[in-house]
């Protein structure tokens, strides 16, 4: 049934377009306490997941087949919010803090004034406090997008009371190895702000930058581990919310390395500012609100869980942490023991009434054509040179395929999360339009291609339909095709590659070594000279230049790196001419 609120009617009848606009018009307006009261000749299904975005719940009546009644109305009281069940928190605090934040929010309170109210009412707000606070927002009508514009100042007026505790955990963590890691990426800040006061070299810059492009290694282990876990316990979101900020900040420094590689160097310097304002942001949001929430939130169990997955994606300027026991929760062996024979008897009684047992790897299955065990359906996927992800008609990852030669990072925590989720907030409209139009049948297929440096990613999706025409999922397939492309002509003969790349090596070394004693023009100057020694006297009677060979320090410095090409260039010889000199010269040596 309907709650029992007001309500703001709009009658859409005969329009389209121009009606959409008319309700977000109206939700931008609408008060806490309001719904809105829908009127169509049809069932107005497209409104459903807007509404439900901004916290509605729907309440429909079919009058006739050309009238439907909708009422939205604000989803119930934080009480029944799933994050509010894994958290221990006062009612009253939360709705004062709540009022205060949506005040904020709305405009109808600046971010001073609300400051010392804060600073009055409360003398500590803790991090699952504010993290609740920003969870609510949604049933309150607060947008995704009104939210990260304004949570600096949200932050901002809370920053005085919010508690700040020190971590106290073991190495191994996950929640000390990110602050392992952002305290390596403060490190590369400094380094940055140092150089800022030097003049401008740009290897320096160049080697400072490959450090910080890993925090997109830190990213990716927290939008693919910790986000997953906390979504389960009804905490998306505030993850969601600071998904956009990790990629406000991967976006800016990618900008500016773009700059510093087109020698734009003052564009660059400009930009440095910016880029160190929002990486110690983000990592100051993480420490603030994100890590002490998760402490809360997740359990010892969990963490250990989430460890065992982190290596899969890997970690940012930090070596590989050890790994995160429960020493004092691990069952002894003579629980183990039990727990085993148990599962036995459970399986043997399963079988008994023809239910059958405990699953083995070896049981033969009828797949759509053919008889294969789980054993070898799981060793086929293992080894396809292709990712295969499979999210079914729910919306949720069920599946992904575990190979060697993966496109992009993935990790376990994604097996059982909304597809919405394990995708930044600008990316979730494209996603939900190819599931929209799969479901609906009015597309079977979506490709895409991406150019990831040198690489070229090919990817597409793909309908899951049953035989009764049934939408059942979403497959997706990405794959490297950089060699594909690159293929030319045909190959009819059997060639391992193996081989092939020998035969490839062989013939280069052999173009390049046409005389047979190892001069060619990338032949380097220190080892030549170790197998023809008498070269170096006979260099110098060629040019006097060549004298610096004797010179232990240029030599030891240059020795390893200087190839007969470049000398050849610096004597100012032609480098066919000089080859044939020192062919001639160890030919005449060797008589």
């Amino acid at each position: 049934m309907k709650k029992d609120i007001q309500y703001i009617k709009l009658d859409g009848r005969g329009e389209s377009e121009e009606f959409q606009k008319c309700v977000l018009d109206a939700l931008e307006e609408i008060k806490p306490n309001e719904g809105l009261h829908i009127i169509k000749e049809f069932e107005p299904f497209p409104l459903y997941s807007l509404m439900e975005k901004r916290g509605f719940e729907k309440f429909v009546e079919k009058i006739n087949d050309d009238e439907f009644h909708a009422w939205f109305f604000p989803k119930d009281d934080f009480e029944e919010i799933e994050m509010k069940k894994h958290l221990d928190l006062d009612n009253d605090r939360i709705r004062k803090m709540l009022d205060i934040k949506l005040k904020v929010f709305k405009g109808e309170l600046k971010p001073d004034e609300a400051k010392k109210i804060v600073n009055k009412t409360f003398e500590s707000i803790t991090a699952e406090e504010f993290a609740f606070g920003e969870q609510h927002m949604i049933n309150l009508g607060i947008s995704d997008d009104v939210m990260v514009e304004g949570m600096d100042d949200i932050i901002d007026v809370f920053r005085d009371v919010l508690v700040q505790n020190e971590l106290e955990l073991p190495q191994g963590h996950p929640i000390q190895t990110y602050e392992n890691e952002a305290s390596a990426i403060e490190v590369v800040l400094l380094q940055m702000e140092n150089l800022l006061k030097k003049k401008f070299i740009k290897n320096q810059w160049l080697e400072v930058y490959e450090k910080l492009n890993q925090i997109n290694i830190h990213f990716s282990r927290k939008q693919n581990q910790l986000f997953s876990v906390l979504e389960q316990k009804g905490f998306d979101r505030p993850s969601k919310v600071m998904w956009t900020f990790d990629n406000n900040v991967r976006d800016e420094i990618k900008q500016a390395y773009i700059l510093l590689n087109e020698d734009k160097d003052q564009e660059f310097i400009a930009a440095q500012e910016n880029v160190i304002h929002l990486v110690r942001d983000i990592l100051q949001k993480e420490r603030d609100v994100l890590y002490p929430t998760s402490l809360k939130m997740i359990s010892d169990e969990e963490f250990a869980q989430m460890r065992v997955s982190d290596d899969e994606i890997g970690y940012c300027l930090i070596e590989n942490p050890p790994a995160f026991k429960l020493n004092d929760t691990d069952q002894p062996e003579e629980s183990l023991a039990v727990d085993n024979g148990f599962m036995n008897e459970l399986s043997d009684l399963l079988v008994k009434y023809g239910v059958g047992g405990l699953k083995d790897k070896n049981e033969v299955h009828d797949v759509s054509m053919g008889k294969l065990t789980l054993e070898q359906i799981n060793l086929i996927f293992k080894h396809l040179q292709i990712d295969l992800s499979y999210v079914d008609e729910n919306d949720i990852v069920k599946f992904y395929s575990d190979t060697k030669h993966r496109v992009f990072p993935r990790s376990a925590g994604v097996i059982g999360r909304k597809v919405q989720n394990c995708h930044p907030r600008e990316s979730v409209e494209t996603v939900e339009a190819i599931v929209e139009a799969f479901r609906k049948g009015e597309q079977d297929k979506a490709e895409f291609w991406l150019e990831m440096g040198d690489k070229f990613i090919y990817i597409i999706y793909n309908a899951v339909m049953d035989e009764e025409g049934n939408f059942r999922g979403v497959l997706e397939m990405m794959q490297d095709v950089t060699h594909i492309r690159s293929l030319k002509g045909s190959r009819k003969l059997l060639t391992w590659d193996n081989e092939q790349k020998e035969s490839e090596e062989k013939a280069v070394d052999s173009a390049k070594d046409s005389n047979g004693y190892g001069i060619h023009a990338d032949a380097v100057i220190a080892p030549l000279l170790k197998k023809y020694p008498f070269l170096k006297e006979y260099l110098i009677t060629l040019n006097p230049k060549f004298k610096q060979l004797k010179n232990p320090v240029v030599f030891n410095t240059m020795g390893n790196i200087a190839t007969l090409g470049m000398i050849a260039k610096r004597g100012g010889f032609e480098v066919n001419e000089f080859l044939d000199l020192l062919t001639e010269e160890v030919q005449r040596q060797s008589k």
